[in-house]
């Protein structure tokens, strides 16, 4: 999953097989219950164009007992890359359970959890109506033309069951509507999954969107992207032909492509003010503001959720291996899981010609940053909080800290290899040694393989203070092995003191800082800010527009016009300042032949000593 653009924007049936028993994943809340087997699953969901208006998803599960004993079934507390529980059972109504169309008694065990009473061996038909209102790419909902269907809110399974039994999906929905899902095709409108892992990190798009394709690597990208007709035939075609790329560079660090067809799901809506995305197996989706369509952030979202096919969809820690869906998982590896994602994202993107290596600079000069304006804390501890989402603005730390720590492992095992081998060594070996092993990786797998790759040279006490601890990284003994340098300014920058969102009209007012310039001239929250000074309060870059326009001021009187209500109003406030300290990383003049080769080495995905 991807938080970090929200940042960066103003700061994703028919009957089968057999369920076995033997086996178990964690119990749910209530401990130590077991379903009777259950067998020739199927799941079927139906949406009309009156339940698409109300939100609303029908669903029905089939399946066959062979005797009266208690059938338990539960759905997902959580979607397996967003690291946080959504309890989905609480968009359930209208349950209902009929064996040959007579009804079958059942009561709850718990919030999340279904127990049915069979009145002897036969098929019972379990339906339901699943309804959200949010936008959310890790939460199934519909609308008039479009519904994202996400099988962890809407597949009931078996508890304490194992999760390996094959499943078909029907999908009825509206004539005219397109369906991209990375489902394997069973018959006409049917699709199957050969497991239940398989089922829920498949996710369907529905409605009507556009809808491109293209050779990618060893297999095929398709890109849906609704509403149909936002995105130019041009745009479609320059965005697939970059992430063909880009794909072709992550698959490179792994050595294979492993899927037949990868699905962008790409969802744009004047209501959302982010960009988030969600990584599954062989597709992802994202929901976006219309403002970012085009946007390079866009392709870095793209290029993040991508790498995640590899990198935690198939290599993940022990921790997550397999997926538990009945509560939550905690582990302190998602500095890895995301945050070395993220690094990968931006060397796909310099690698892969998309942006250059000024733009890498920029981007990685931006999370130390960020991560500067933080509460120091280890990677560890955030990965572990990553479940409660903490207040202090450390919450998604893990992504940009952990990203700078690849950086920072990169650097040093090429330094220590004389750039024979690099951090793409480590992905390889532990997806070798790990995911095609059939398990997750350990935290000593994880040094082992970095102390190996070089040369045996101890990372003990890189875990020790930057890892466990919560010492302060140092660029200035690091990034000087790869012929760079950390340089800073103090810079006097403008404030307004709003948040910005997009809609139909133009530029919304979200937020207004209390003492702000803003809310002493009198902006309220849903204002359309249609100017400031002489700037349009549209215009991409708005405090980059402020700081060329106003930076060098001493004290400015600035004009600032709204609509509010269908009605203008022009408002007036000193503009405030503050100091910044800005940096920028850039080439280090009279590196080392050997700094140089690190660094060329890091930006093309290179080794040698040549």
């Amino acid at each position: 999953m991807i938080p970090r653009a929200n940042r960066a924007l103003l700061v994703i049936a028919m009957l089968s097989t057999a369920v076995v028993s033997g086996g178990a994943q964690a119990a749910p809340p209530a401990a130590a219950q077991l379903s009777a087997p259950i067998d020739g699953v199927g799941y079927r969901i139906t949406i009309d164009s009156a339940d698409a208006a109300q939100r609303r998803i029908r669903v029905a599960m089939t399946f066959s007992v062979a005797s009266a004993a208690p059938v338990l079934l539960a759905i997902p507390a959580w979607t397996p890359g967003s690291y946080q529980l959504g309890y989905w059972a609480k968009n359930v109504s209208a349950f209902a359970v009929t064996s040959d169309g007579k009804p079958v008694s059942w009561d709850k065990t718990d919030y999340q959890t279904w127990r049915l009473r069979p009145a002897g061996p036969g098929s019972l038909s379990v339906s339901f109506e699943y309804r959200n209102d949010s936008l959310d790419n890790s939460n199934s909902f519909a609308r008039p033309a479009l519904a994202l269907l996400n099988g962890a809110n809407l597949f009931p399974y078996p508890v304490g069951r194992p999760f390996e039994f094959a499943s078909t999906v029907e999908l009825r929905v509206p004539a005219g509507w397109r369906v991209a899902t990375g489902m394997t095709p069973a018959a006409r409108g049917s699709y199957s999954a050969t497991s239940y892992h398989e089922l829920v990190d498949m996710p369907i798009l529905a409605g009507r969107f556009d809808l491109d394709s293209t050779k990618a690597g060893d297999g095929w990208l398709r890109f849906a992207s609704y509403p149909a007709s936002l995105e130019s035939a041009s745009l479609r075609a320059s965005t697939l032909a970059e992430l063909a790329r880009v794909i072709g560079v992550e698959a490179a660090v792994f050595g294979e492509t492993p899927w037949r067809t990868y699905t962008i799901m790409q969802i744009a809506d004047s209501s959302f003010d982010a960009i988030v995305g969600l990584e599954h197996q062989n597709s992802h989706v994202d929901v976006t503001s219309p403002f970012a369509i085009g946007q390079p952030l866009l392709t870095s979202v793209y290029a993040h959720e991508i790498f995640h096919a590899w990198n935690v969809k198939r290599l993940r820690p022990a921790d997550l291996w397999p997926y538990e869906y009945a509560h939550e998982q905690p582990t302190t590896w998602l500095w890895v899981s995301e945050g070395i994602t993220d690094y990968y994202a931006d060397l796909a993107l310099v690698r892969s010609g998309v942006t250059d290596s000024a733009a890498f600079f920029a981007t990685t000069a931006g999370k130390i940053s960020e991560i500067a304006a933080l509460p120091p804390v280890g990677l560890d501890d955030a990965s572990l909080s990553a479940w409660i989402q903490p207040t202090d603005g450390t919450a998604d730390s893990y992504y940009p800290k952990g990203s700078l720590a690849g950086l920072m492992l990169d650097i040093m095992i090429r330094d220590a290899s004389d750039n024979t081998h690099s951090l793409d060594d480590v992905m390889r070996t532990l997806y070798r040694d790990a995911y095609k092993a059939g398990k997750g990786f350990t935290g000593e797998q994880w040094w082992k393989a970095v102390e190996s790759a070089a040369g045996g040279k101890s990372f003990a006490e890189f875990e020790t203070h930057y890892v466990d601890g919560r010492d302060p990284y140092p660029w200035a003994s690091v990034l000087p092995l790869a012929g760079m340098q950390l340089l800073m300014d103090s810079v006097r920058v403008p404030v307004l003191g709003v948040t910005m969102g997009d809609s139909q009209d133009g530029a919304r007012v979200i937020a207004v800082e209390p003492g702000s310039t803003a809310q002493v001239a009198g902006v309220q929250p849903g204002d359309e800010m249609l100017s400031v000074g002489d700037i349009p309060g549209d215009a991409p870059g708005l405090s980059e527009h402020l700081q060329a326009r106003y930076g060098t001021e001493t004290k400015v009187m600035i004009p600032i016009t709204v609509r509010r209500g269908g009605r203008q109003l022009s408002l007036v406030a000193p503009l405030d300042f503050t100091w910044r300290v800005e940096r920028r990383i850039e080439p280090l003049p009279g590196a080392t032949a050997k700094a140089v080769r690190i660094r060329s080495g890091l930006l093309h995905g290179t080794t040698g000593r040549g």
